[in-house]
C-alpha cells in the first residue's frame, strides 16, 4: 500500500507527514483545505491498510473502529471527525493525542519499570478501560501499543478494530474465526469464541503489568491453536521468580489479573485501579506470596475442568458493574458517639447483604488542625497508621474477607471535598455517611457537609441518622471497642 505524497487533498482535508506505516494502517498529520477554516485541536487521519492480499479482518475492523469512535466519550478515547467512503477510500479523521504508547515506554526503558510507576501506570490503564465498560464496550485488543500515556499521565485508548459493543452487532464474531485478538494479551475465554466480557479486558492488562514487572511475558506468544489453548489452564511464572525485588503486592495484583477464570479475577478495571491506587492497602495472600509456579497435578485438575467448561456469553458489562460496586463509608473520627458509628455499620451491612460482589472502601478525612496525636512531634506516618487501625476497627464486626474491604485515611481540611474527590477517582457507586459528619460538639458548624456530598456527589448517597439509643448500645456490642472509646484515650 504505496503511501500518500504530502500536500495530497481528501476529502476537504490536506494529508501532511507520514507518522505511522505498519501493517494493519497508516497514520498522517492532517489539517482543513480551507485555511480559513479552524482547527478546534490536532488532527490525523488512520487509513487502514486494504490492499488485494489483506484478509477481510482489516475491512470488518475498519467498520468496527468507525462504530465504536461514533458512539464512545470521554477522555479516554480519541474524538472522531469524519470517515471515508469504504467504496473509495476508507480513513478516519481523528484528535491526534500527544503521548508515548506503553510499548516506547518498555522499548526506552529495557528494564523492568519500579514498582512504583508500575502501580501508577497500572491504575490509569484501569481507569480508562473502567470507563470504557461503562459504556457497555470491552476492547478486546488491549497490549502496550495500543495504549497512550498523556504527559499528565491519564491513559488514552487506541485501535478499536477488534472491540465489541453489546449495543451492537458484533461483525468480527460473525464474520471472522472464532479466537479474535492478539494471541499474546488475549484471555482464556477469548481463545474458545466468548467476546464481551468486560474481565478479558483486565487479564489483557494484567498481561501488560507482567511485562512492564519483569519485562518477559507471561504466556510467551503462541500462534497455534493448541498455544494458546494453554492458558485456559496454565499459570505463568510468579513474578518475582524472575524479579525477587518485587513487592508481594505487585505480584498479588498482577496474578489475580492473570486468573484462567474470569470469575477468579477483579470484578471490574475500577476494583484493579483502586488497588493500584494504593498499594499499602493491598491484603497479599499465597498469590503474592508464590515462588514457583502451580505444580503439575494442579495444571491437570485445571485442564480436566477447561475440558469440560461451558464458556457462556457474558452479561452487558455495565450490568456486571453495578453488580459488583465500590462502596465507600465515610466513618467521622472525631467527637463521635458510639451510636453514629454503629447505625454506620449497620447501614453498612445492609447495603453489603443486597450486593454480595460489592468492594467496601473506609474512609476518614482528618483535618491536621483539630486531630488529637497530631503535632510536630510526631510523624504523619504514626497518625496514619493509628487511624487506619481505628478504621478496622470499626469494621471488623462486619467479617470480611481482606480481599473485599480496604482502609484510607485522607489529610484535608474540606472535608467534603475531601470525600468527592475521593469518590470521583474511584468510580464510588454509593457512599454511606453520617447525617452529621463530626459528632456532637461540631454537628452545627459542620452540617452542610452532608448535603454538600449529596449534591455534588457522581453517585448514589445514603445519609444514616442513629437508630439505637445509647443505653441499648452496650447490650449490643458489650464484646466490641468502639472509635469514641480509642478517641477518648488518645486525647
Amino acid at each position: 500500500m504505496r503511501l500518500m505524497a504530502p500536500g495530497t487533498v481528501m476529502d476537504g482535508f490536506v494529508v501532511g507527514e507520514c507518522l505511522h506505516a505498519g501493517g494493519m494502517a497508516q497514520i498522517y498529520q492532517v489539517g482543513y483545505a480551507d485555511a480559513a477554516r479552524a482547527v478546534p485541536f490536532p488532527l490525523v487521519m488512520k487509513v487502514p491498510r486494504m490492499t488485494p492480499g489483506d484478509g477481510a479482518e482489516n475491512i470488518v475492523g475498519f467498520e468496527v473502529e468507525l462504530l465504536l469512535l461514533s458512539v464512545l466519550t470521554g477522555p479516554h478515547v480519541p474524538r472522531l471527525v469524519a470517515a471515508g467512503d469504504l467504496e473509495k477510500l476508507p480513513y478516519l479523521v481523528m484528535e491526534y493525542i500527544p503521548g508515548r504508547t506503553l510499548q516506547q515506554l518498555l522499548d526506552e526503558a529495557g528494564a523492568p519499570l519500579p514498582a512504583e510507576e508500575i502501580a501508577r501506570l497500572g491504575a490509569a490503564v484501569a481507569q480508562a478501560v473502567h470507563s470504557l465498560h461503562l459504556q457497555d464496550a470491552c476492547h478486546l485488543d488491549l497490549k502496550p501499543a495500543n495504549v497512550l500515556v498523556r504527559p499528565d499521565g491519564r491513559v488514552v485508548l487506541l485501535d478499536f478494530g477488534l472491540s465489541r459493543h453489546a449495543h451492537y452487532p458484533d461483525l468480527l464474531a460473525e464474520e471472522l474465526r472464532p479466537a479474535v485478538g492478539s494471541p499474546t494479551w488475549m484471555a482464556p475465554e477469548q481463545v474458545v469464541g466468548v467476546r464481551g466480557d468486560p474481565r478479558s479486558d483486565i487479564f489483557a492488562i494484567g498481561v501488560m503489568l507482567y511485562e512492564l514487572a519483569t519485562h518477559e511475558l507471561p504466556f510467551g506468544n503462541p500462534q497455534t491453536r493448541g498455544g494458546l489453548r494453554q492458558r485456559l489452564w496454565m499459570d505463568p511464572a510468579p513474578p518475582r521468580a524472575l524479579r525477587p525485588d518485587l513487592p508481594e503486592w505487585l505480584q498479588e495484583v498482577i496474578l489475580h489479573c492473570l486468573q484462567n477464570e474470569a470469575d477468579r479475577r477483579y470484578a471490574s478495571a475500577a476494583h484493579l485501579a483502586l488497588d493500584l491506587s494504593d498499594p499499602q492497602q493491598i491484603a497479599v495472600t499465597g498469590l503474592g506470596r508464590r515462588l514457583r509456579p502451580v505444580g503439575f497435578w494442579g495444571h491437570f485438575k485445571r485442564w480436566l475442568r477447561a475440558a469440560g467448561k461451558d464458556y457462556q456469553p457474558s452479561p452487558l458489562p455495565s450490568r456486571q458493574i453495578d453488580a459488583a460496586p465500590i462502596v465507600m463509608v465515610a466513618v467521622p473520627y472525631l467527637d463521635v458517639s458510639d451510636v453514629t458509628l454503629y447505625s454506620l455499620r449497620r447501614a453498612v451491612m445492609r447495603v453489603l447483604g443486597t450486593t454480595p460482589r460489592a468492594r467496601l472502601t473506609c474512609v476518614t478525612v482528618i483535618d491536621p488542625a483539630t486531630t488529637p496525636g497530631h503535632d510536630s512531634q510526631t510523624s504523619e506516618t504514626t497518625v496514619h497508621r493509628r487511624y487506619l487501625g481505628m478504621l478496622r476497627q470499626w469494621a471488623q464486626p462486619l467479617q470480611l474477607d481482606s480481599q473485599t474491604v480496604s482502609f484510607h485515611v485522607i489529610e484535608s481540611g474540606d472535608v467534603a471535598q475531601a470525600l468527592l474527590h475521593y469518590a470521583q477517582g474511584n468510580h464510588v457507586s454509593m457512599i454511606v455517611m453520617g447525617a452529621a459528619t463530626h459528632g456532637l460538639q461540631m454537628q452545627r458548624l459542620l452540617a452542610t457537609v452532608p448535603i454538600k456530598v449529596a449534591m455534588a456527589a457522581p453517585c448514589t448517597v445514603i445519609l444514616v441518622k442513629q437508630a439505637l439509643p445509647f443505653e441499648q448500645l452496650a447490650n449490643e456490642e458489650a464484646a466490641q471497642p468502639t472509635l469514641a472509646g480509642i478517641n477518648a484515650s488518645m486525647v
